[in-house]
């Protein structure tokens, strides 16, 4: 047994509690290096009569390492454990003050978890694990009213730049909300809505105000009102890290200098402020001299921005921020933010844009949520033919080892954004390889997004050929994807097992790209089955009852001597399931 790759720590995924009554412990061993890992719980004021003994399950693996993972339900709150680990013949105790060949008496340097304080536990939105999140940048969605197009609005469909607009609007939004809920969307994720001179809105002007071009305030609100209507939440854009340079308090800065009271708002590293060979005096977004930073360390700033937060869950009943560049953002910020947020709307569900690993901002006192683009990195590498699927089933250990539960259960994963090329331009303008991706994405845990017009055939590269207007004539639309969308939308919101319950690889092997995973809770079993080839093949795995059918076509799916075999196309699926009550 390798002592060095045992890994625990008594906090953060490692050891969390689900709910008021659940601690989650995880450890760490090196991969195929260990039998079995036994967690020996109890009491510490009552050991012997609280003692339990629970063989932990191995949740995931990567390329090193093997993760196991137990609930534990703790008697009174309390928790005191250590951890027996065996390979062969060999036996290692595992507690907080050491490693150690023989058990030390309990529970004198143990791990400990102190009590469960309700307070402290990581609460999620419910509503987050049952959402199908659409994602919609305003001006390319529709054009609901022409008469609040900006100038030089050309037509509908054309090549978007970087400074162009074709008109789209919040009426558009309004006009197509029966079209989403054919679809099976029950969540919108808006891209900026506020006065900016932008297309894509990231510059803003005045954080209270819808701009002009979109509508107006009362407009907002009779969008959200609509989609409350029809059982659609809302969430918007947060853009908290930078301002416009058109931001009132900057253009002050412009005109004042260091005598303007604005001074200290944002990161001014040279008086006057300006743009010299392309680089500013000031910190900004980037190097775009256009957006300005804030430094929300100030009292000021950091006030003015909460209010903007909280104005517009109380003003339009807001259901969720996204926050833009949340990661360059200070964690005094957004701990402050999650108060506020949480006070104004408990349900609130907040999902921060970081593209590495999050856990920082994960632990209860921040974020729900992220923008999981590690997940869309390598699920589109493994559709392409990146990987073999044993490094596929690795690389999805890694990602479902990173976060508590609770956060994997809503972590916010999408296969392609407004700042990524097109899902099917990302696979090479191949469908059959673009439904794999997606049937992995609703079958996975986490709150699946959908980029607008994927579900249509849209293609495009990077911005700003992503960001291309919505196609509305059905005879332009691929009706074909758009009803196996519908079809998979609907097979996940039927299903709660394949929202929340438990993912693991059934198959997943070296020099071989096919794989097969589970999904299951208490009442179904899903299993998925997946050929990404170019070539029919058939997949076995053993299964111990006969009892399983298509989920899609309800055809019943033999097994013979314990055997399942099942045949597919070139870069087909199955998704298979057998109930597990009477």
């Amino acid at each position: 047994m390798l002592l060095e790759a045992l890994y625990h720590v008594p906090r953060d995924k490692w050891a969390y509690a689900y709910d008021p009554k659940t601690i989650h412990l995880r450890v760490r061993t090196k991969r195929n290096d260990v039998d079995t890992v036994v967690a020996m719980t109890g009491d510490k004021y009552d050991w012997d009569s609280t003692y339990f003994e629970i063989t932990m399950e191995k949740a995931a693996t990567d390329d090193m390492f093997d993760y196991w993972e137990a609930a534990v339900l703790p008697k009174y709150k309390r928790l005191s454990y250590a951890f027996r680990i065996t390979s062969g013949k060999e036996t290692i105790y595992m507690l907080d003050n050491g490693l150690y060949r023989n058990c030390p008496a309990p529970t004198g340097g143990y791990y400990e978890f102190s009590y469960i304080h309700e307070i402290d536990v990581f609460k999620v939105p419910d509503w987050a694990k049952d959402a199908i999140f659409y994602q919609i940048m305003p001006e390319r969605f529709a054009n609901g009213d022409p008469s609040n197009d900006p100038k030089g609005t050309q037509s509908w469909g054309g090549q978007p730049t970087t400074d162009n607009f074709f008109g789209g609007d919040l009426q558009g939004v309004l006009d197509h909300l029966d079209d989403l809920l054919d679809l099976g969307i029950n969540a919108i994720y808006f891209t900026p809505l506020f006065t900016s001179p932008s297309n894509h809105k990231y510059d803003i002007v005045d954080y209270k105000q819808v701009d002009p071009h979109f509508g107006d305030n009362e407009l907002l609100k009779q969008v959200v009102e609509a989609c409350h209507s029809k059982g659609i939440r809302v969430m918007l854009d947060a853009v908290f890290n930078h301002c416009s340079e058109q931001f009132p308090p900057f253009q002050d800065v412009l005109k004042h200098g260091e005598k303007s009271k604005y001074a200290d708002w944002f990161h001014i590293n040279q008086f006057p402020a300006r743009v010299e060979n392309g680089i500013a005096t000031y910190d900004t977004f980037g190097f775009f001299g256009n957006m300005p930073k804030f430094n929300t360390a100030n009292p000021e700033v950091k006030q003015y921005l909460l209010d903007v937060a909280e104005y517009w869950i109380k003003e339009i009943k807001l259901d969720g921020w996204r926050l833009d560049v949340a990661n360059e953002v200070d964690h005094h910020f957004w701990r402050d933010f999650r108060m506020v947020v949480k006070n104004a709307n408990p349900d609130a569900y907040i999902v921060g844009e970081v593209w590495s690993d999050s856990l920082a901002w994960l632990v209860g006192d921040q974020f729900d949520s992220v923008m999981n683009y590690p997940f869309a990195d390598k699920v589109l590498e493994f559709f392409n033919g990146g990987m073999d699927g044993l490094t596929f089933a690795n690389k999805m250990g890694t990602i479902l080892m990173r976060y508590p539960q609770q956060t994997n259960e809503v972590v916010f994963n999408m296969l392609c954004s407004h700042d990524t090329p097109r899902l099917l331009t990302r696979v090479g303008n191949d469908k059959r390889r673009m439904k794999l991706a997606v049937v992995f994405l609703f079958t996975f845990m986490g709150t699946p997004c959908i980029f607008y017009g994927d579900e249509v055939g849209l293609t495009g590269g990077g911005d700003p050929d992503c960001r291309k207007c919505m196609e509305w004539d059905p005879k332009k639309q691929d009706r074909e994807l758009y009803d196996f969308y519908k079809l998979l939308i609907g097979l996940r919101k039927k299903n709660k097992a394949l929202r929340e319950g438990r993912f693991r690889f059934l198959k997943a092997e070296p020099g071989n790209p096919n794989i097969i995973y589970e999904r299951m809770d208490s009442r179904v079993h899903f299993t998925i089955w997946m050929n990404n080839t170019d070539k029919p093949q058939v997949l076995s795995h053993p299964m111990v009852t006969n009892d399983w059918k298509d989920a899609l076509s309800g055809d019943k799916v033999p097994t013979q001597n314990g055997t399942m075999n099942v045949s597919l196309d070139p870069y087909g699926y199955r998704i298979l399931y057998r109930n597990l009550t009477k």
